[in-house]
């Protein structure tokens, strides 16, 4: 696989074409790079932006995470030293989950966020943003009816972060892309490049299939959930025989969220998935790719219950790492 195949491989969007491919032809040292809050366990929210930096690593690329301490404050997700407490659980997870750590680095945006240049070039773009487009980026991260000065002023800092750590590369959700689209607005007009950005698509609701899984609602599988927890949410998912789900009864349009976790979580880890069924019902199934399995799926060749117990079982190695390393930390 090639360096540009690796960048956009399981993406949604990427932002533009022109700029990935320009970045594919000489990946080495080029700088890509994630922010997360530390506000929790991970989770396959973060599992899933996490893989498109393992594909970075392999493509070349230097690879930065960006424990967003400041942005948790600003969210109101504890004091700096609980804060700083999950930001280094988060980290040994990352490196748990696969993240190469002589070729990660893990930077806490304390670090540099309050520095002068910084305040500075952030108060150079609250001069050329107005509240209102700032208000179009902040929707992921505002809570209840009142808006809040921080919440403006968040996603402004998420764009300079990207200047600030001299980024070629910005990747995240697709709920991320709204912030993106500021910071390629607004970085221009203070001096700075747009950056190039890679979008990772969104895993649907387990339960239903509507809407986006969420640790804050709903069920998710995180880093913390043992092997019986995953069995159980991956038995009771939602998982019809079709990629293409009819809409529910309220019209919502739905995925198929146990076939989004096989080809964004599994596949790209590992090379063949086994799905063990007994001789009696046609002996053990083996997938080279996601499509493969999918469109056996669809044919009615491989049973929801099949698919949904080797799932879990994959999903469950690939947890284990972090799950040991929170019950070494908790012990």
């Amino acid at each position: 696989m090639d360096a540009y195949e690796l960048i956009t491989r399981n993406s949604a969007e990427v932002v533009t074409e022109e700029e990935v491919r320009a970045l594919a032809d000489s990946p080495d040292g080029k700088r890509a790079y994630v922010g997360y809050e530390p506000s929790g366990v991970l989770h396959v929210g973060h599992m899933l932006t996490a893989n498109k930096l393992i594909d970075l690593q392999e493509a070349g690329f230097e690879v930065v995470v960006l424990l967003a301490d400041v942005h948790a404050y600003l969210n109101d997700k504890g004091t700096f030293d609980e804060i700083h407490d999950t930001a280094e659980r988060m980290r040994e997870q990352f490196v748990a989950y696969g993240l190469d750590p002589d070729r990660t680095e893990f930077v806490l945006g304390s670090e540099f966020q309050f520095e002068r240049e910084y305040t500075l070039d952030l108060h150079a773009l609250e001069l050329e943003t107005s509240l209102a487009r700032a208000e179009r980026a902040m929707s992921e991260i505002q809570s209840g009816d009142t808006v809040r000065v921080s919440q403006a002023v968040y996603p402004l800092m998420q764009a300079l972060d990207i200047a600030s750590l001299d980024l070629d590369l910005a990747v995240g959700g697709m709920e991320q892309r709204k912030v993106h689209m500021l910071a390629r607005d607004v970085l221009p007009s203070v001096d700075y490049d747009a950056p190039t950005c890679v979008h990772t698509p969104l895993i649907a609701d387990l339960e239903t299939g509507v809407g986006k899984m969420s640790n804050s609602e709903g069920i998710t599988i995180s880093m913390e959930d043992s092997t019986a927890d995953i069995e159980e949410k991956v038995n009771d998912a939602f998982c019809p025989p079709t990629r293409d789900p009819d809409p529910d009864d309220d019209g919502n349009e739905r995925e198929n969220p146990v076939l989004q976790l096989f080809q964004y979580h599994v596949f790209p880890r590992f090379e063949r998935v086994v799905v063990e069924r007994p001789e009696e019902y046609g002996g053990d199934l083996t997938y080279d790719d996601y499509e493969s399995l999918a469109a056996d799926l669809e044919s009615g060749d491989l049973h929801p219950a099949d698919a949904k117990s080797a799932l879990a079982d994959y999903l469950d190695r690939l947890v284990a790492p972090g799950r040991e390393r929170i019950r070494a930390g908790d012990a």
